[in-house]
């Protein structure tokens, strides 16, 4: 709200003849315990007005009350000046802005931005982890979106390497022949079984070395699977057809498994990277970096960056044979990127277990004049637990995407037919219901959370319909479309209402703020800026359904007006949840 901040201004030159600037003004929203809707902080005024915040924020508040149509009263606590706006100013509002096709619409800004999310590895299939990333990268680019960026979706795939080449040796010495058609199984659900399967087999190789008097290290270099899975990665570098055709043909039953989980999980990509394509990637610019002076070389022919005095510590950029290491393929890819999309930023939606691999990344980048300091960000996320025995894995140690969705799933089944919300529904409805509410569940009890936090995920608890769940906020979505569905009514034509009940003035404050919402949760990277703004939305609605009736209000221009009021309602949380994700039913 401009206005205030420049007739604050205003009001400070008047009263104690001081220039002051907009950045002097400390405006807040006002706290729920006090009347008005906006404070301004007066603690910093005393030096000018030689009186105590008390007193400055009285003197101020008497000015705009003055002289500022839209304040209709203020009250000081401490030194805090509360500020009443008037009814007819959130009238206008609620009638030019919100109401209006274009509320909240992204404005082009300019910038583009890559968000790169879900990294799989082409070995097994999505666990909870990969779940909480995916909802993550994927929410942040819808945010973005809205707030003006044009964002490109990107995915990189490890599809190589030594893990890779475990599956594709256990299928081939124990698999038979098997296929997802003969198995039954989705793609990357038997491709993960064959790298279990390696894991076993290995493990009693290792036992029975170690039996015969070899050390763990080792029988754990000596086990001759091990020893066939090295060879195998060594022709799979060599452009061995055969490997190189057993590779195509797994990687192809992985993609296939993978799709169907995106897409019930509800995600997508713009674009897809692959390791095969990126792993050599890097070289040169070590050569260019090396001539610089960024990087230097050891006595072995090594190469390494010091970064010491950033606070690390020295890094191998590549290895004294000429072989990349991990960062050598990052600091290439990077690159890749960004020739092949020109984004003025990139974001790594990666475990903040990566935190120092990320640090190192950047500031080899930024000293090799390829990225500056804003153009690169981490969005570091903590780990999702489950209560335990709440949720069996496929393999016993990992929770699997699959299993964890479809069990969201019967527990949104469960808990909708107990309180009875799919009468009259056809089985096909009632069967996209559940997977609406129990998605529902899921993304946003990942997503209510800091993505720093480590969480607790508790199914259960997710899918509840009172709680701070999707579920509340999908019901409360549903319960406003029904209301609407049985009154028409012109969304855009103003009414005769002139004053407005605190519930219906909650409301349209609280509407309002979401362009504002939209921008700071693009500047934090945070999906939970929106879902805890939606949760108060959904219950400041319900405070005001509780209170005033709508379909029985005491005179037609108020029915008209608060069915206004929740089309307004409606719309907004259907678009924040959107930005999670989420899918909003009509009905339940």
């Amino acid at each position: 709200m401009n206005f205030i901040t420049d007739a604050a201004i205003k009001a400070v030159k008047e009263l104690y003849n001081t220039d002051i600037t907009a950045d002097a003004i400390s405006l807040q929203e006002t706290r729920k315990e006090f009347e008005g809707q906006l404070t301004i902080v007066t603690f910093p005024f005393t030096r000018f007005s030689k009186k105590s915040p008390e007193q400055t924020g009285t003197e101020i508040g008497e000015y705009l009350k003055a002289n500022v149509n839209e304040v209709s009263a203020f009250n000081v606590i401490k030194g805090f000046l509360n500020i009443s706006i008037a009814d007819d100013y959130w009238l206008n509002t609620l009638y030019n802005q919100i109401l209006s096709a274009d509320f909240a619409e992204p404005q082009y800004n300019g910038q583009k931005v890559m968000v790169e999310y879900s990294s799989p590895n082409t070995n097994k299939p999505l666990h909870l982890g990969h779940i909480r990333n995916n909802l993550l990268g994927y929410s942040v680019a819808q945010i973005l979106a809205a707030a003006g960026y044009e964002v490109i979706k990107s995915n990189l795939v490890n599809d190589r390497g030594i893990h890779i080449c475990k599956s594709m040796l256990a299928w081939q010495k124990f698999g038979n022949g098997e296929t997802p058609e003969s198995s039954g199984l989705k793609g990357d659900h038997l491709v993960g079984k064959y790298y279990v399967i390696f894991d076993k087999e290995y493990k009693k190789e290792i036992e029975a070395l170690k039996a015969e008097g070899q050390t763990e290290d080792d029988a754990k270099k000596n086990a001759p699977l091990i020893k066939e899975a090295q060879l195998m990665l060594q022709k799979w570098e060599a452009g061995d057809e055969e490997v190189i055709s057993l590779w195509k043909t797994m990687n192809s039953w992985v993609y296939a498994g993978f799709d169907e989980t995106y897409k019930r999980l509800g995600v997508d990509f713009d674009k897809f990277y692959y390791e095969s394509n990126t792993y050599l990637l890097g070289k040169d610019i070590i050569e260019e970096g090396l001539a610089k002076g960024v990087f230097f070389k050891k006595e072995d022919g090594s190469v390494w960056i010091d970064l010491t005095e950033d606070g690390l510590d020295q890094k191998l950029v590549l290895r004294a044979d000429g072989t990349s290491v991990y960062i050598t393929q990052d600091i290439g890819t990077a690159l890749l990127k960004y020739n092949d999309f020109g984004m003025d930023k990139s974001i790594y939606v990666v475990g903040n277990e990566q935190d120092y691999h990320f640090k190192v990344l950047f500031l080899i980048l930024q000293k090799l004049g390829k990225a500056d300091t804003n153009s690169l960000f981490h969005l570091s996320y903590g780990m999702v637990d489950l209560p335990s025995g709440k949720m069996k894995s496929r393999e016993g140690t990992v929770v699997d995407a699959d299993d964890l969705m479809a069990e969201m799933e019967h527990t949104a089944k469960q808990r909708t037919e107990e309180l009875g919300k799919v009468e009259g529904f056809s089985e096909e409805e009632k069967s996209a219901l559940y997977h609406t509410i129990g998605m529902g569940a899921l993304k946003y009890f990942l997503l209510k959370v800091d993505p720093k936090k480590r969480l607790l995920f508790d199914p259960n608890e997710s899918v509840d319909f009172q709680g701070h769940t999707g579920p509340f906020i999908q019901y409360t979505h549903a319960r406003i479309k029904s209301v609407l569905n049985r009154a028409g009514v012109d969304f855009t034509e103003r009414t005769g209402v002139n004053t407005l009940a605190d519930e219906e003035r909650e409301l349209i404050v609280l509407l309002n703020q979401f362009p504002d919402i939209i921008t700071q949760a693009a500047e934090a990277y945070s999906p939970a800026v929106v879902a805890n703004y939606v949760y108060e939305l959904a219950k400041a609605y319900n405070k005001f359904y509780h209170e005033h009736s709508i379909l029985q209000a005491e005179d037609e221009v108020s029915k008209k007006f608060r069915l206004q009021l929740s089309a307004a309602s409606a719309k907004v949380i259907k678009k924040g949840m959107a930005l999670l994700g989420i899918d909003v039913p009509e009905r339940m």
